[in-house]
């Protein structure tokens, strides 16, 4: 039997780890409960997703390079400041969400940490040709649910 120290050890989800510097943008993954109604693009929620992400943009939440709203599911390139914790500013604009557009995710997201520029740059275009995939658009850049905003770069000091 293993020793109950292994069991009360909880480490949060979504925490980076110490070597993983503030700034760095992580690519996430939020998804609806109901995917196949495609609930994110019906009376005009895609626009007030995107509005809340710009918002949270603008005001230091988060800094997102790239956001983009699909029918079941949003993606984004985004950090957070060092003082906030990841987990928890998806979890608020999840909330805020929710209730301002009754729309219902599903519990917790994906992330992943592209870990050099390729890869950031890899992730950026496999969402912006998402809806290409998706049979949605036939060029990518018609796309109106995105919002290009930039990542906050490291302060000097």
């Amino acid at each position: 039997m293993q020793s109950s120290k292994y069991f009360s050890r909880k480490i949060p989800p979504h925490q980076p780890p110490d070597w993983v510097a503030d700034g760095e943008i992580i690519f996430i993954t939020i998804c609806a409960k109901n995917r196949e109604t495609q609930p994110l693009i019906h009376d005009g929620v895609a626009e007030q997703l995107l509005k809340a992400a710009i918002y949270y943009h603008e005001t230091g939440r988060w800094w997102a390079r790239l956001f983009l709203i699909m029918p079941d599911h949003v993606h984004g390139l985004v950090s957070v400041p060092s003082k906030d914790i990841l987990r928890k500013v998806v979890a608020a604009w999840k909330s805020y969400t929710a209730k301002a557009k009754k729309i219902s995710w599903q519990q917790d997201f994906f992330d992943h940490r592209p870990r050099d520029l390729r890869a950031l740059q890899e992730k950026e275009i496999y969402i912006l040709e998402n809806p290409l995939r998706g049979g949605l658009v036939k060029v990518g850049e018609e796309w109106p649910w995105k919002f290009r905003g930039y990542a906050k770069e490291k302060e000097e000091g």
